[in-house]
């Protein structure tokens, strides 16, 4: 079989990595892929939004399997396009459709569903220009710090928290009036903020049955301790300490079960990962988010986990066979941590070489930001490696991740040096 991965980051070469293991697959294809990819895989340069580029490479290299990367061409409809298409119809998606990328694609969708199926979720409600006074009011009715989200998707960059009232209101009035983020922020969804510690779930469906992946933590802010801009994230931990399995029981029976059967209830057959952000408060879980694809970088820590093909998962999402597929997970614990640009999560620049990752054979470096330029390996983005480990412990995983980042060099390279330090 031969299989199309769209995206080019660290959670797609993670993707690539995996299942190129897979003695069931026969070529890799990866669009547009980076420098880590084109080991693994054969690159193909399109945008993975242009459906009919899309189209063209799965005809040409003749594709019998499409798994999407990235949360645009999922929200965007590239497994509707491909089942409207007489070509492409029989070909399966590991991505929902349209109609459950709304899970992702609007926060006002998403709160609605969590309501209506009984999620636990913070208190929202959603404004628009047209109703800008009503959400000074509702936000007088909170306490601080103040939840701003933008409804559709602004590249990781919509949400904000406030701790001052004047300052909650006059950006409301930025995102809603002037636009701040553009369409996506033309409604927007104002909810109390959840107070304790965040993690991260993952969960794949075939529409009817469901696997529950190894649970992991990011961290998003560039600055050590949590401080400064919000990022793509710094780096990622799996499993996570604190969620036993008497925690993830909750999450099973109080999230994923009344989340896979509101899919059901709403007729909307969905066949791909369910990223549920969430709060754990005191041993209670509460939904920040749904994400409809793999995180990244938690790809990073989640995958290499799993011991088993995941090509057979994703053949049992293809087939609605998934209860009959069963996989195991390392008991080992794994950390990753993020190489990226100086500057990001602002303006930085690219073309910069990278050297030394090609001695690293303690961690598994997967490429984020990269390309491959007059036979060197050079930056292409903010976040551009991703360096993963394993260890008995958390600190012994982060040790092998740091000594390797020793060996990897390029001008004006930046990451956290204190991933972790909340569960340590």
């Amino acid at each position: 079989m031969n299989i199309l991965i769209l995206g080019s980051g660290g959670r797609e070469h993670a993707f690539a990595l995996k299942l190129s293991e897979s003695k069931k697959i026969n070529q890799l294809f990866v669009a547009p892929g980076n420098a880590g990819t084109e080991k693994l895989a054969t690159n193909i340069n399109i945008n993975p939004t242009d459906f009919e580029a899309v189209k063209n490479v799965v005809l040409e290299n003749d594709i019998q399997m499409l798994v999407v990367g990235p949360e645009a061409p999922l929200v965007n409809g590239v497994h509707d396009f491909f089942l409207a298409d007489s070509d492409l119809k029989n070909i399966p998606v590991i991505g929902p459709k349209k109609n459950g990328a709304l899970l992702e694609g609007s926060k006002d969708f998403s709160k609605q569903f969590m309501e209506k199926h009984g999620v636990p979720t913070a208190k929202y409600k959603s404004f628009t220009k047209d109703n800008l006074k009503d959400g000074f009011t509702f936000l007088e009715t909170l306490k601080p710090p103040y939840v701003l989200k933008a409804d559709g998707l602004a590249a990781g960059k919509g949400v904000l928290i406030l701790n001052s009232l004047n300052e909650a209101k006059a950006e409301l009035e930025e995102m809603v009036s002037n636009k701040k983020f553009g369409e996506a922020s033309t409604t927007v969804v104002i909810e109390e903020f959840l107070k304790g510690i965040e993690l991260s779930v993952f969960v794949l469906t075939d529409g009817k049955s469901y696997k529950i992946l190894p649970s992991a933590k990011d961290y998003k802010r560039i600055g050590e301790g949590d401080t400064g801009l919000n990022t793509g994230g710094m780096g990622a931990i799996s499993p996570v300490p604190f969620a036993d399995e008497s925690f993830l029981n909750k999450v099973e029976e109080l999230v994923v079960k009344p989340t896979i059967a509101g899919l059901q209830k709403d007729g909307i057959d969905y066949r791909g990962f369910i990223f549920i952000g969430l709060m754990n408060d005191n041993g209670n879980p509460s939904v920040v988010e749904y994400n409809v694809r793999m995180g990244d970088p938690e790809t990073e820590v989640v995958l290499p986990r799993i011991e088993s093909d995941l090509f057979d998962l994703f053949d049992g999402v293809a087939n609605q066979t998934l209860h009959e597929k069963s996989f195991s997970v390392s008991d080992k614990i794994a950390t990753t941590v993020m190489l990226v640009s100086g500057g990001y999560p602002e303006a930085y620049s690219k073309n910069k070489e990278i050297t030394g990752f090609e001695n690293v054979d303690k961690s598994i470096v997967y490429h984020a930001g990269t390309v491959i330029k007059d036979d060197k390996v050079v930056t292409n983005g903010g976040r551009v490696m991703s360096i993963t480990s394993f260890g008995n412990t958390i600190e012994e995983a982060l040790e092998k991740s740091y000594k390797s980042i020793d060996k990897i060099h390029f001008n004006d390279m930046n990451y956290r040096k204190d991933i972790g330090f909340d569960l340590i």
